[in-house]
């Protein structure tokens, strides 16, 4: 997320803060005059100024204002809260991480629903009535308290707290490419275990049990879960970079893909016999989860499941499309 707040700071944040929380709005009294001949007299603030004036923010000493001001080209640019202020870190991620999960949500399981899932599903006699509408309302109500669960795991990352690293150097072309089993295998054997525990009663009745609503799920429907449910299935993504070094922009990508998968695998389709199957832990996987509950709490793979005894194999007999054609036959 460090590498995502960088990149928003440049494009859009600084001008952004800038404009909300201008350094000429907190006056000239503390200046030298080679930073205060830049600013305009308090008396011509605006009423915006006026009111941020009473904002907290950072002491700047006369040495940091005067490299601020050498330059004119800053100065449409310079706000009283830097780059590394923390209230402008967390605010910045929070609107940055509401954003994303957003864009994600809507794109991915907005293609996933026009162009995989079976819309002959939503004929089913367990798919709920409006089902698509109350999965999204409630992946909506998820996302803010999610974010807010989140943000301390994302404020640590980005001061430097992870271990992630840019140059690929740093640990070399092996340890690049093996963090990605490394990342995959730690995260879905974490998750697997966690997903497991939300199906203790306790803890499913309170926590779970909203996502086990859609009996049928549509892609729509892979976070519309309890928000803690979804932070705490969440946590292994969020500590691997804690204890293993993993290269900044891969985990980024890992991290997009992995919220694509999670749409993914909830498509409700049941295609079966491929090569993959009893290796990856796929949509027909955890088809069977939705329907039978207590199966295949695995993420990406079919390992822990099966060290387990979860594990249940996805068969053309168990799809639940076969309850929609035998509807079909009896009306016809």
């Amino acid at each position: 997320m460090d590498l995502v707040l960088k990149i928003s700071d440049d494009l859009i944040l600084d001008r952004v803060c800038a404009h909300l929380v201008p350094l000429s709005a907190f006056g000239t009294e503390s200046l030298n005059a080679t930073a205060a001949k830049f600013l305009p007299p308090p008396s011509s603030l605006s009423t915006w100024s006026q009111l941020v004036s009473h904002l907290p923010h950072p002491p700047l000493s006369h040495h940091d204002l005067a490299s601020i001001f050498s330059d004119a080209q800053s100065r449409p640019f310079v706000s009283a809260w830097p780059r590394d202020y923390i209230p402008r870190q967390v605010l910045s991620l929070s609107v940055i991480t509401l954003i994303g999960i957003h864009i994600l949500y809507f794109l991915f399981a907005g293609l996933s629903f026009q162009y995989i899932f079976n819309h002959d599903m939503m004929r089913h006699p367990r798919f709920l009535k409006n089902q698509v509408r109350l999965e999204i309302e409630t992946s909506l109500r998820a996302f803010p308290v999610m974010m807010l669960l989140t943000l301390p795991w994302f404020q640590a990352e980005v001061m430097g707290y992870s271990k992630l690293y840019d140059g690929v150097d740093t640990y070399g072309y092996f340890y690049l490419f093996a963090s990605v089993p490394l990342y995959l295998l730690f995260t879905d054997y974490g998750i697997y275990w966690i997903h497991r525990w939300l199906h203790i009663p306790i803890f499913y009745k309170y926590i779970h049990k909203p996502h086990h609503k859609w009996i049928i799920p549509t892609p729509f429907g892979s976070h519309a879960f309890h928000p803690v449910d979804g932070y705490l299935q969440s946590i292994p993504y969020h500590l691997f970079i804690f204890i293993f070094p993993l290269h900044r922009l891969l985990y980024l990508t890992l991290f997009v893909l992995v919220n694509f998968w999670s749409i993914f695998i909830h498509d409700s389709d049941m295609i079966t016999g491929h090569i993959f199957e009893k290796a990856i832990n796929g949509p027909a996987h955890h088809t069977l989860h939705h329907l039978y509950f207590t199966v295949n709490y695995g993420q990406y793979f079919t390992w822990a499941d099966r060290f387990g005894g979860s594990y249940r194999q996805p068969e053309s007999h168990l799809d639940p499309l076969l309850e929609v054609k035998a509807l079909d036959n009896k009306k016809e």
